[in-house]
């Protein structure tokens, strides 16, 4: 399955760091900025972390929510928080539905080996629920800020 610019976002409902349940519409009326990426802790995981959390308040001005997610579990979650002082909630998609619905649950490969995870991919969302912008095998460098200025220009 895979989702396309124009088309409502695919609901879903997973536990956050926070001890909640978080269901995509429970956004419904904010910009979200939906971002997938493979493991906590990891060099390229943790460079995109720190972009979104360096860059927090810019999109909290333009009434846009940052939500991670990723299939490692709550409690890894946490302690990525903890570690690099993230002010977004984190997302526990440990059975990969949510990731197969937005089509970025991929055959990967690496060193040789063949295996599934997540293509590291960004979804922006707008107010209405509807995919506005989709940025799939995202390169992290200068990715946050080309997120960012996306929503200035066509969401803000």
């Amino acid at each position: 399955m895979t989702v396309t610019v124009g088309e409502v976002a695919p609901d879903f409902k997973l536990a956050a760091n926070n001890g909640e349940e978080v269901a995509l519409s429970d956004y419904k009326g904010q910009n979200v900025v939906l971002y997938f990426y493979p493991k906590d802790m990891t060099p390229g995981c943790t460079t995109e972390a720190c972009d979104f959390r360096d860059a927090h308040q810019e999109f909290a001005d333009l009434d846009a929510v940052i939500l991670g997610v990723s299939p490692d579990p709550i409690d890894k979650h946490q302690k990525f928080i903890d570690k690099h002082g993230l002010p977004f909630l984190l997302l526990a998609d440990e059975d990969h539905q949510v990731a197969e619905a937005y089509g970025v649950w991929k055959l990967k490969k690496n060193f040789g080996k063949e295996y599934m995870g997540i293509e590291r991919s960004t979804f922006t969302i707008n107010k209405d629920g509807e995919i506005a912008k989709e940025y799939r095998k995202v390169r992290v460098k200068d990715h946050v800020a080309e997120a960012l200025r996306f929503i200035k220009e066509n969401l803000a």
